[in-house]
Order: structure tokens, then sequence, then C-alpha cells
């Protein structure tokens, strides 16, 4: 098992790219999915499950696990890793998001954020320093700087100072992390959807020189064709030889679109989010497990699909106990969209090995817009 961190990139297929990502924990196969473990659980799904989808690495949120059941509690009690029973990788975030969607209950300046819990109002102050502090309490293994995310649309002058604000940060977030062999951090690019203010952001990360980059300020409200229209340049204004991560998307077709341009990570509350919700992501799009088309439907959600809830149990079943608020509704619907999503990456990765990505891309877009299967 390697001791050290590094990435190590197979192949490409025009931008699209294919890697590893190699951590003392065991190797992170690109582009790669991270299922969102918020509050060191990955909502329905034991670990041992979410493993069994295919998954690598888990993301685990800075600014909920600090709040509870707090950074020094998870330390003493082993590290994240023992605590909630995944031994493989994890990502944390370093709370700058969550904090900044706080809105009124935050104060930002130099120095970091002071926020009033969401859970009983307790005062925080969060800074680099003490987001680095919090990331090594919990042990994660990729640990993300601490920035300042302002969301879109936002005027250009809001843009430039917030990005040089995290640009600030992100130094201080360097200086903190240290040495630490075997654990990684990664910068965060910011500049909103100008390309200029995006380069400049780069070269600052450059610079400051990180394990890995993120494309951070997107997903937060700007739509996929703007998105995509920053995913034009983003990533290629990161360096080739570290892995690019595009945090907090997104829809399958994002994931597509985003691998396509660069991108060699992704986290999204998305598939454990829908499944709770009723919501099934299938080669032919979206299933609304809830509708009562389903009702009578002895067939599964998706006939090529291997994961349990395809497997063992029925269209008719699944509506069944979502309509009935049973807990198992949770459970099959996750695990289904958690490996709808790993497939996905798989097949994506198997496509720009092979160079057939382009192909790949034309069935996938095929297979979705032919829609739902017909009811019975």
């Amino acid at each position: 098992m390697t001791q050290t961190f590094s990435f190590s990139l197979h192949g490409t297929d025009g931008r699209a790219r294919t890697g590893t990502v190699h951590t003392p924990r065991g190797d992170i196969r690109t582009p790669a999915f991270m299922p969102v473990g918020t509050a060191a659980t990955v909502k329905a799904m034991m670990p041992e499950n979410v493993r069994a989808t295919g998954a690598d690495i888990l993301l685990g949120n800075t600014y909920h696990l600090m709040l509870r059941p707090t950074a020094e509690r998870v330390a003493r009690l082993g590290g994240l890793h023992k605590f909630m029973n995944w031994d493989r990788p994890i990502l944390t975030d370093s709370g700058g998001f969550q904090v900044m969607s706080l809105g009124a209950l935050r104060k930002l300046t130099e120095e970091g954020v002071t926020f009033k819990s969401h859970i009983d109002g307790s005062k925080h102050h969060l800074t680099p320093e003490r987001s680095m502090e919090i990331q090594r309490l919990l042990g994660s293994d990729i640990v993300m700087c601490f920035d300042e995310c302002p969301a879109l649309p936002a005027d250009r002058a809001r843009i430039r100072e917030s990005m040089e604000l995290s640009m600030r940060w992100a130094k201080r977030s360097r200086d903190a992390f240290g040495d630490r062999p075997g654990h990684a951090l990664f910068g965060i690019q910011q500049g909103g959807l100008e390309e200029d203010l995006r380069a400049e952001s780069a070269e600052a990360l450059r610079g400051i020189e990180f394990d890995g980059y993120a494309v951070g300020g997107l997903a937060v409200g700007e739509g996929q064709e703007a998105m995509f229209s920053c995913l034009d340049f983003a990533p290629e204004q990161l360096p080739k030889d570290k892995p690019r991560y595009l945090m907090g998307v997104g829809k399958p077709d994002d994931l597509v679109g985003a691998v396509k341009r660069g991108i060699d990570m992704f986290d999204c509350v998305l598939p454990s989010r829908s499944g709770r919700t009723g919501q099934a992501f299938t080669r032919r799009g979206v299933v609304n497990i809830k509708n009562a088309r389903h009702m009578d439907d002895p067939r599964p959600l998706d006939a090529e699909c291997t994961c349990p809830a395809c497997s063992n149990y029925s269209r008719a079943y699944l509506h069944h106990v979502f309509r009935s608020q049973e807990i198992l509704s949770s459970m099959l619907l996750t695990w289904h969209n958690l490996h709808y999503y790993q497939e996905l990456m798989a097949a994506m990765r198997a496509a720009i090995a092979s160079g057939t990505f382009a192909d790949f891309e034309e069935g996938f877009h095929a297979a979705r817009a032919q829609g739902d299967i017909e009811p019975v």
C-alpha cells in the first residue's frame, strides 16, 4: 500500500481524463464520484453497502461535524474513519460553503467567519487555521482549504473581492496545514464565471502549490449552460498533473459534460437526497416512483441494473414502500441511485481508456431521450 499521496494519469480522450489518485488508505479511480456523508453517514446506507456500489471515497462535512458531535470528540474516539466504520479515503470540505449559506446568521471579516449554529444558536468562529485544525482532528485524507463562495449571480467587483479573499485564505490554509505525509490539501479556484478572474485565481493557487485543485463557486444557481461555459476554460487553467475536483455537482448529465471538459472528481447529495424523495436515476432518465403508474407494475426499476432494488423488487413494491413511508424505501432507492452513479463513472473511465468517449456520450444522451419504459 502506498504511503504517500499522488496522482497518475492513465489516459485522455479529448479533454476527458482517466487516472488514479493514490492514498495510504486506498486508490481512487477517476473520474470519481464521492457520495456525501454529511454527518459521518451516507443517509439510509451502511458504509459496506456504499462500498458495494463501487465508491472509492466518501465526503464528510466539516461544518456539521464540528457542531455535532464535534471534531474533538471524533478525534478522542479514534478519528472519522473508525468512528463511521469506513476504512477507505475520506475528503472533508472546509466548512466555508455551509457557513456562507447561513446568510444573516454569519459575519465575514478578513480573519474568518463568525456564525451561529443552526442547531442550537451557539456562536462559533471559523478561520482557515481552525478549519485545518478541525479537518486534522477528523483525520480526513483529502483536506479542502477554507474559502469564501459568493452565490451567483453577483457583480464582478463582489466576485473579485471574494476571490482575492479566498486566495489569501488559501495561503493561510496551506501554512496551517503544514507537513502531513499521506494527507493531501486541495486548493479551490474561485472567480465566478469570469475567465480572467479564474485565471488569476489559478495562478495564485499554483504559486502556493497544492496536491489537487477544485473548481469552486459553481452549481450555486448559474444553470448548466453557464457552468459548462465556465468549464470550457477553468479546468485547463489548473495543473494537468494534479486531480481536478468540481465541488457540489451534480445531475448525471452534469457529470458527463464536466468529465468531457477535464474534471476528475465530483460530490453531490443528489443521488441520496433524491432516493429519499422517491426519485430514481436510470439509463432512461429520472423515474418518480411515487407516481400512480407504478402501482401495478411487476417490472424492475431498470432491467439492466444489478443493485438490490432492481434485482429483488418490483416497481409496484418500491411504489408501495414509498407511499407507506417505510424506511426501506429510502434505503433501496438510495442504494440504486448510488449504484447508478458509480456505474456511470465506471462507464466513463472505460470509454476514455478505449478512446470512445464521444460514442459513450452520444449513447448516454440517446438512452435518456427515450424516456421511461411504457406503463403496463
